[in-house]
């Protein structure tokens, strides 16, 4: 019998396995990044890297010394860091030919597309200071014009402290959350009829409704401006679900009017603002800046022809500063400080050719898309085609996760508008008679259209809409219609059947969370 031995011993064998290098790690980010990220880190790059330079406009007249002779690693040539400069990294190859449609790649040229988001709110913190003392001079503000009535409206010291205390929490929306609103009566120590005294004082500051914690309350205080809060008008706030339901025979029994009264009623809550607030702070709301431009152009061979480019306004402009790098490197003799900069140096080189390269993918995934939508640039959103990541990933010779990465919060200005580049992916609809597939999103679009095109006596019910668009060769079922109607929020035909019954528009500008 073999006597097993046991003990330390080496061996040497091979084996493969896939390594990420810190810098690779590094590189992904950085393509994941959206403009305001990757500024952020672009900056603090800046700061802790003496070697490299910031390029505004020109180049300084301090800017590398293309001749002076690199230490350790080469830097990008004089190209490179005129490309970067521009803003057009990597883009001067040429036109790229795709089916006989053209895409040329162009050098910037001030032009600014831009589309308007959501802002942020306003937030206090413990080392709080009476904000009547500190108002801003810049443009009026929704906290500005909120403490400006304060200061006239409430004389108590006690409870001008929690009303200043509640303005600086407001949301740009006007209203308050009842967390937070909680959080300072506690930290105040205010009897709960004593404070909710005060927020229906500031429910009837200018404009009414602000400082509301529900829908209800924000619509409650402008009908009780207008002198409209009576006891039916009252039932239908507190009810407000079965009005998301459209329960109108439900809201009858609780209000105790008839259909007549009810169409009245809620027609007055339509023409209320569930957000009063948002009139102001216009200067604190975030801009979307795309990442790219598409424009249609003229070509005298080709005809029209797409123009397509990043915009140069929001790339990074960085570059090696090689003059002061030859400097420091002759005048230091410590060994750790010369590992110091040649580590520095390696760093702002391979930040200069990660920059260049998240311009070039970018573009490159870009000019895909476009290329593979362009029935959506040219007749909409009905011409948009099912589009996976595979799909792009495949054509450019990249993996998913990849493309993944670059269609994320990089945004594209089009002739129709400012889309983020995940928008033009859309899960594919089998079409009959073995025509090919159309996307999802032009599905949504069709069955958006039949409804709003139904004629004023008549619904199409959700049936009607599957045979309507097999009869336009799309094969959807029944539950996928009625699963896309309402993630768009469109009523029932039984509900729309009755609103019309009553007289009452399907689309009402007051959802139920008031958000």
């Amino acid at each position: 019998m073999a006597r097993m031995s046991l003990g330390p011993r080496l061996e040497m064998g091979q084996r493969q396995s896939l390594v990420m290098t810190p810098q690779l790690q590094q590189a992904i980010k950085l393509l994941q990044l959206s403009q305001i990220e990757l500024a952020t880190y672009v900056e603090g790059e800046l700061e802790r890297n003496p070697l490299l330079a910031e390029v505004n406009g020109s180049a300084p007249s301090d800017a590398p010394d293309q001749d002076a002779p690199a230490p350790v690693d080469p830097v990008p040539s004089a190209d490179s860091a005129t490309m970067l400069r521009d803003g057009n990294a990597a883009l001067t190859d040429g036109p790229v030919a795709h089916d006989g449609e053209e895409y040329r790649d162009l050098g910037g040229d001030g032009s600014i597309w831009t589309g308007v988001g959501a802002g942020g709110g306003h937030g206090g913190g413990e080392d709080w200071t009476d904000p009547l003392a500190r108002l801003p001079d810049e443009e009026d503000s929704l906290v500005r014009h909120a403490l400006r009535q304060i200061s006239l409206e409430f004389t108590d010291p006690a409870e001008r402290l929690v009303a200043a205390r509640l303005a600086d929490l407001l949301e740009p929306s006007g209203w308050l959350d009842a967390d937070e609103a909680e959080a300072v009566r506690s930290a105040l120590d205010v009897e709960p009829p004593r404070f909710e005294a005060v927020l229906a004082r500031l429910r009837r500051l200018d404009p009414p409704g602000l400082f509301s914690r529900t829908l209800a309350e924000c619509l409650g205080a402008q009908l009780a401006d207008r002198d409209r809060l009576d006891p039916a008008m009252a039932a239908l706030l507190d009810n407000l679900e079965l009005l998301g339901r459209r329960d109108l025979a439900g809201l009858q029994r609780r209000c105790g009017v008839d259909a007549e009264d009810l169409a009245d009623m809620i027609a007055e809550l339509r023409a209320l603002d569930p957000k009063p607030g948002l009139k102001f702070d216009s200067a604190d709301s975030a801009t979307v800046i795309p990442d790219l431009f598409l424009r249609p152009a003229r070509h005298p061979e080709q005809g029209e022809i797409w123009e397509l480019e990043l915009n140069s306004d929001v790339l990074p402009k960085v570059l090696v500063d090689r003059r002061y790098a030859t400097t420091l490197t002759r005048s230091v003799r410590d060994k750790q400080a010369k590992e110091f900069l040649a580590e520095r140096l390696q760093s702002a080189n391979w930040l200069v050719k990660a920059l260049d390269q998240r311009a070039t993918t970018i573009l490159k995934v870009a000019k895909e898309i476009v290329r593979q939508q362009e029935g959506f640039f040219r007749r909409g959103v009905s011409a948009l085609r099912p589009l996976v990541l595979r799909d792009i990933a495949i054509a450019v010779e990249m993996h998913e996760s990849t493309v993944s990465r670059v269609t994320s919060h990089k945004y594209m200005a089009t002739p129709r508008g400012t889309f983020e580049l995940k928008y033009f992916f859309t899960a594919a609809i089998a079409s009959r008679g073995g025509a090919e597939s159309v996307s999802a999103e032009s599905v949504r679009s069709r069955i958006r259209g039949l409804i709003s095109g139904e004629p004023a006596h008549e619904t199409l019910s959700d049936d009607r809409i599957v045979e309507v668009l097999r009869g336009e060769g799309i094969d959807i079922a029944r539950r996928t219609v009625a699963k896309y109607r309402e993630a768009m929020r469109i009523p029932s035909s039984v509900q729309r059947r009755r609103e019309k019954s009553m007289q009452i528009p399907a689309a009402s500008p007051i959802h139920m969370n008031g958000r």
